[in-house]
């Protein structure tokens, strides 16, 4: 389904449907289905800000265990 206008329209199989014709269900199906899309979208935000900071996290271990090692390499 594919919104258009964000709000009176969608687009489904390359139809165009006013949500204004629609039945109670039909309305409440389109609802339900904005309201995942808008959580699926928040859920990709979340996992591409975890995923950064595992990275980040990755990189300072990995700085930290070279940064002894050197010290380590010096003090023989």
């Amino acid at each position: 389904m594919e919104n258009k206008d964000n709000s009176n329209m969608v687009i489904i199989d390359e139809k165009e449907y006013k949500i204004e014709d629609f039945d109670k269900e039909q309305t409440y199906h389109v609802t339900q289905i904005r309201d995942l899309q808008a959580k699926a979208a928040d859920l990709r935000f979340q996992l591409d800000q975890l995923t950064t900071a595992e990275k980040a996290f990755t990189s300072l271990l990995v700085k930290s265990l070279t940064s002894e090692e050197e010290s380590k390499t010096d003090k023989e």
